[in-house]
């Protein structure tokens, strides 16, 4: 077994090899970049050292920093995690003749498979489904557009190196691929150091699932079962859970028995995952195609050990040591639910724009485990730290394990709605509404999935009566909390007088009459029996009902009330003393500045390109500018029909947040 382990990553994945590693009595070396000095994952090592500035092409991209760290450190082993150089041959074959053993899987299996193009190939030769599609290297924008048509639309392009949802655009029509394809090109080229692009047929409906694979040096070769991972935005998975749904044990074993077929045609061993895309209108399961297969762990890999026992980190490391598989096909069992939320930075409100900035606050749910539910974080990041524009805006994933998939879903709106992060923008809202969406909770699920049920953005999650109920029973009794306590501070005028005990709240732009009082609260007459926890100062509260059912609300004071949130969406409320609250309607209301004439950077980023001049005609939702962020690049589009007046950026140029890029007439 191996003495040392260098961990040729950052983050979340870092930490997580670091921690089995420990587990099994291995010593861990980490690396960092400038960004990542004080990173949770350096102060977890053994050791530390440094790669070099920021950037990743700088730093974790550069194998040969890496290689001198593992020889600096006596490490004899490299666990790449994913991304970075985990599905790089070159670096894997620089490990073996350095003489550090890479955790992972051959360098020829991750030749084979990294590349799309060649392992759709090969999977074909092999007597596997694959998408129809042209596989070959395309040279231009007008090749792009006669393939595409040849197919017919719509074309889904993807960067032949591309992974993790990056290098991606799905072609509606001929102007979609003139549009998309160079971008294409450009995000290959910039997140994998290859610009090729490839082209196939886009499956309308489609269900995204995987097979997990292990296998070791001795020929030995199992599936894990499946992972569900149809609920993507912008091709990025968001949700992951195992077992899917859909899959029917016969499916399974089809898809399973395929996948190992796969893997054993190019000698694969460790662990890996084969994507399928599979057509939900087919209920007997055979409609599913090879997609590529992922030479490496994957981000979603916690659902797969929590319904199988297994630590995938652990195998990996012992396969490459040499060691045979303690177990076979028939020993694999499943059990249970699984559900994996990715937490990202990241504006919902905003159409998901990327965000980035300090942790203020950073306080994960507590991790759970016994019989009947089971929490765990993977995270790796700590309260104070920076989620930085350089790398990917995951700050954590929250897996939720019950013997069923209603209560596992249920056990994660729980946990999500105990996640407090406060700084940059997060998603959580956002995943907490799809944990309570009928169609997910039907398990009704495509690709599409996001893109169909809010095609208008996100909103925040609607609130049933009961809820909004409650939340107006708790700004009441928070009210009240907080004129107990200011009742008390001393030299005021006057007799220290009773908080009020009649209060007006609004929300949702409805007014509701509240009662408090030691007895209880009623709202709009309605008694409510719940057991409310708050003083002032609190950023949580519980409120428990009659049922024993605990709900946990975010609180933060505002200038008239509370912004409450909780279950996927921010409720902000008016909060009046019941004989103060007619006159609020002779408030004069405060209408926002139009902004419609600026074109506004969205997220922090590099401008990328500039599409218009000084003086040019411009029509509503014509592409201005492309601005890179989190190494994904998004095109600002006109708001209104204009003129350009004046350009107060230039392509090249370092972006804020709501920076002016240009100023229309």
């Amino acid at each position: 077994m191996f003495q040392k382990i260098l961990i040729a990553n950052r983050g979340e994945i870092a930490c997580r090899v670091i921690r089995t590693a420990r587990v099994m009595g291995i010593a861990t070396v980490a690396v960092y970049s400038d960004a990542d000095a004080s990173a949770p994952h350096v102060r977890l090592a053994d050791e530390a050292v440094r790669l070099g500035p920021a950037p990743a092409a700088e730093s974790y991209l550069k194998a040969e920093l890496i290689l001198a760290a593992a020889k600096a450190t006596g490490a004899d082993a490299i666990h790449p995690g994913y991304g970075f150089l985990s599905e790089r041959e070159s670096f894997a074959k620089a490990c073996a003749e350095a003489g550090v053993a890479f955790i992972g899987p051959p360098p020829n299996a991750i030749a084979a498979m990294g590349d799309k193009i060649e392992s759709k190939k090969l999977a074909k030769a092999a007597g596997v489904n694959v998408v129809p599609g042209y596989l070959g290297e395309i040279a231009d924008t007008e090749e792009a557009v006669r393939i595409a048509t040849d197919i017919g639309f719509p074309v889904m392009m993807k960067a032949s190196a591309g992974g993790g949802g990056k290098g991606m655009r799905l072609a509606w029509s001929e102007a979609d691929v003139r549009e998309g394809f160079e971008a294409t090109k450009r995000e290959g080229l910039a997140s994998f150091g290859d610009d090729r692009v490839f082209i196939e047929k886009f499956i309308e409906s489609p269900r995204h699932i995987e097979i997990q694979v292990l296998g070791d040096q001795h020929g030995n070769i199992v599936y894990l079962g499946e992972r569900e991972c149809s609920v993507q935005r912008r091709h990025q998975k968001v949700v992951e859970e195992a077992p899917s749904p859909f899959v029917t044990p016969e499916m399974r074993r089809a898809m399973g028995e395929q996948a190992v077929a796969l893997a054993r045609a190019v000698g694969y061993y460790s662990a890996g995952t084969v994507e399928l895309i599979v057509s939900g209108a087919d209920t007997t399961g055979k409609s599913f195609y090879f997609l590529e297969m992922n030479t490496r762990l994957q981000v979603e890999h916690p659902v797969t050990e929590e319904i199988t026992g297994l630590d995938l980190v652990e195998q990996m490391i012992r396969v490459a040591a040499g060691e045979p598989l303690a177990f076979r096909q028939d020993d694999v069992t499943l059990t249970g639910w699984a559900i994996e939320n990715r937490v990202y930075a990241e504006d919902p409100y905003r159409g998901f724009l990327p965000s980035t900035g300090r942790l203020v606050r950073y306080n994960p749910p507590a991790e759970e485990r016994d019989e009947d539910v089971r929490v765990r974080v993977d995270d790796g990041v700590a309260e104070g730290g920076e989620v930085s524009m350089f790398y990917d805006p995951m700050i954590a994933k929250l897996v939720t394990w019950a013997p069923t998939r209603e209560a596992a879903i249920d056990a994660q709106i729980a946990a999500l709605d105990a996640f407090e992060i406060v700084g940059p923008g997060t998603n959580i809202d956002f995943v907490l509404a799809l944990m309570q969406h009928p169609r997910f909770r039907s398990g009704n699920l495509s690709t599409g999935f996001i893109a169909e049920e809010y095609p208008e953005g996100f909103q925040g999650a609607p609130a049933s009566d009961d809820l909004t109920k409650t939340l107006v029973a708790v700004a009441a009794f928070a009210a009240t909390a907080e004129a107990d306590r200011a009742r008390r501070i001393d030299g005021q005028l006057g007799h220290r007088l009773q908080p009020p005990a009649d209060w007006t709240v609004r929300i949702g732009g409805a007014d509701h009459a509240v009662h408090v009082s030691t007895d209880g609260i009623s709202v709009d007459g309605a008694e409510l029996d719940l057991a409310i926890a708050y003083t002032p100062g609190d950023r949580m509260l519980a409120v428990e009902d009659e049922d024993g059912e605990t709900l946990h609300v975010r609180i933060a004071k505002t200038r008239t009330g509370f912004k409450l949130t909780t279950r996927g969406a921010s409720h902000v409320t008016r909060v009046l003393p019941a004989r103060a609250a007619p006159y609020a309607q002779h408030l004069i209301e405060k209408i926002p500045p139009d902004l419609s004439k600026f074109l506004i950077a969205p997220m922090p980023g590099l401008l990328v390109r500039l599409d218009v001049a000084e003086g040019d005609r411009v029509e509503a939702g014509q592409p201005l500018a492309v601005v890179e962020a989190m190494k994904m690049e998004n095109i600002l589009r006109a708001a209104k029909t204009g003129t350009v007046k004046t350009i107060t950026a230039k392509a090249g140029d370092s972006l804020a947040v709501d920076a002016i890029i240009l100023e229309l007439e």
